[in-house]
């Protein structure tokens, strides 16, 4: 890997999917301002709504992760202009 090509504050961060709770650990830059114990270590946590674990296209599932209700409102918005 090529040196000082990264910004400064690339480190290792743990994403929490906020749907199962299934977490991992990558390096980001995202600004975080909790922190979670993960395998020992004690990391920075971003919540993310869905992963790679919890969305349909990936777990083979057909089920939809809906946390804050957007696809009710486009239904009922859709089927307004349909009329």
């Amino acid at each position: 890997m090529k040196k000082g090509i990264h910004p400064e504050n690339y480190r290792p961060v743990v994403f929490k999917d906020m749907s199962n709770g299934d977490m991992f650990l990558t390096k980001s830059t995202c600004k975080a301002t909790e922190t979670v114990e993960f395998e020992g270590e004690t990391y920075p946590v971003v919540k993310v709504e869905i992963s790679s674990t919890s969305h349909p296209f990936y777990t083979g599932k057909s089920k939809l992760v809906d946390t804050a209700g957007r696809v009710d409102k486009f239904m009922n918005r859709y089927a307004k202009v349909r009329k």
